[in-house]
């Protein structure tokens, strides 16, 4: 396959080194920063899977230097992803059709109303890896596993190719018969992953030796759930369970990519998530208090704080 990584952080860099090393033509289109981060640095897996170097990874600054894609691996943060509209309308043009692993649910009609309905797969992605001060991937988890699937019939033939090529890399990938429901299960446990770790400013274990302050993730929990149900979509409360256990057996020091951001001084995804779902909420009437709470106490490190 011929692979554009459109967001070549630490998710798209990680899986498009994978898909190279597997013998897939991978393109990185990126801005000027990270091109030449790139160019200077070049690409490195270090990572629990086995590392990689990428050698010579292929670099474009604009979707006019790309001949006929067929999958474009959009792996933006929420906030960035108006940013990359034109460049995906460039690139649904020449053919290739639009994998988004964004975190929310936002995105997919964003994307279906920019692109079209036949554009845009169904996926997600569960890997923690963030990027080195040479822009190489630090990949910490022993989980780097892509989940796809048709959101349109005429989606099946891509969605083989992609797990023929997922089966070929060194990471695990797999076509789901009922991606919504998986997309609404990562949203779910994301909201409250994200949001306790980055509102408490503390790894998962930490946040587990006080149960009144676990216990509000369990509530966010709830609620994505039946926001879930609310758009048809029907999670269980057996799944918001089970996603509530497996918050309970995570590694003491493991914590989500947006509480690490806020470390880092860096921009949150807090409005695309939390405030994604707020707005889905109120489309169908549905009060949210926990996740109100969540994302008011995020939301002042939103932006850069020097």
């Amino acid at each position: 396959m011929k692979i554009v990584v459109l967001g070549a952080g630490a998710l798209g860099a990680y899986f498009g080194a994978r898909w190279q090393e597997a013998g897939h033509e991978v393109v990185n289109l990126v801005r000027e920063g990270r091109a030449e981060q790139l160019e200077k640095h070049g690409l490195q897996l270090h990572s629990k899977m086995g590392d990689y170097t990428v050698p010579d990874p292929v670099i474009a600054r604009d979707p006019e230097e790309i001949e006929d894609p067929d999958l474009v691996f959009l792996a933006v943060k929420g906030y960035h992803l108006h940013g990359t509209l034109d460049w995906l309308k460039q690139l649904v043009q020449k053919g290739a059709k639009v994998f988004p692993v964004l975190n929310g649910m936002e995105h997919i009609s964003i994307l279906q109303k920019e692109l079209g309905e036949e554009s845009v797969i169904g996926g997600l992605s569960y890997i923690i890896a963030t990027l080195d001060e040479k822009g190489h991937v630090v990949h910490s988890s022993e989980f780097h596993d892509l989940v796809f699937g048709p959101l349109h019939f005429s989606q099946q033939s891509i969605c083989e190719e992609l797990a023929f090529a997922c089966n070929q890399a060194n990471l695990n990938g797999s076509i789901s018969p009922n991606i919504l429901e998986d997309m609404w299960k990562k949203y779910m446990f994301i909201s409250a992953f994200s949001g306790i770790t980055t509102a408490v400013n503390q790894p998962i274990g930490e946040i587990r030796s006080y149960p009144q302050t676990l216990r509000i993730a369990e509530h966010v929990l709830f609620e994505m759930k039946e926001l879930a149900n609310a758009h048809q979509v029907s999670l269980t409360d057996e799944q918001a369970a089970k996603a509530f256990e497996n918050l309970r057996k995570l590694d003491h020091d493991m914590t989500s990519s947006m509480h690490q951001d806020r470390r880092k001084g860096l921009p949150l995804e807090v409005e695309h998530l939390h405030g994604g779902a707020l707005r889905l909420g109120s489309e169908v009437g549905l009060s949210m208090p926990y996740t109100e709470t969540i994302h008011a106490m995020i939301k002042p490190y939103e932006t850069y704080q020097q």
